[in-house]
């Protein structure tokens, strides 16, 4: 499980990258504030994370049309997740955005891993229905 863990957080280390890009990008063009750059760049970053997770970190088997489906389901509870705390670190508590999504992206960290290794990438029993059949 370590080993998983180091490749969860090296493959979160070029999500967070993307997230990150398109948060500091859309905040110094004026383009959005902290908080809704911070929510797009989750978003960026997920889809980053769920390329990267299901190959390299997880060596998942599962069919994409069961896993993305669960994985982003995950992904949106993240992105409210961030929002809220961005929101209360930010506004609320008058954090500069960079130093508060540091810690957001510290919780969202633990809360990503065990969600997707115990419910999106998760080997299942023996198939019961076609679409349930592992990718090949």
């Amino acid at each position: 499980m370590l080993a998983r863990f180091i490749r969860f957080a090296g493959v979160g280390v070029i999500a967070t990258a993307a997230h990150y890009a398109v948060l500091v990008a859309l905040v110094q063009a004026g383009a959005a504030g902290a908080v809704a750059a911070s929510a797009a760049g989750c978003i960026v970053g997920a889809v980053v994370s769920y390329g990267l997770n299901y190959r390299f970190t997880f060596f998942s088997k599962q069919r994409h049309v069961i896993a993305v489906p669960v994985f982003f389901l995950f992904a949106g509870l993240s992105l409210v997740l961030n929002t809220v705390l961005m929101a209360a670190l930010t506004a609320g508590l008058g954090l500069h955005y960079l130093p508060a999504q540091v810690l957001v992206t510290g919780v969202l960290l633990v809360w990503n891993f065990f969600a997707h290794q115990r419910w999106t990438f998760r080997e299942r029993a023996a198939p019961h229905r076609m679409y349930d059949k592992p990718a090949v």
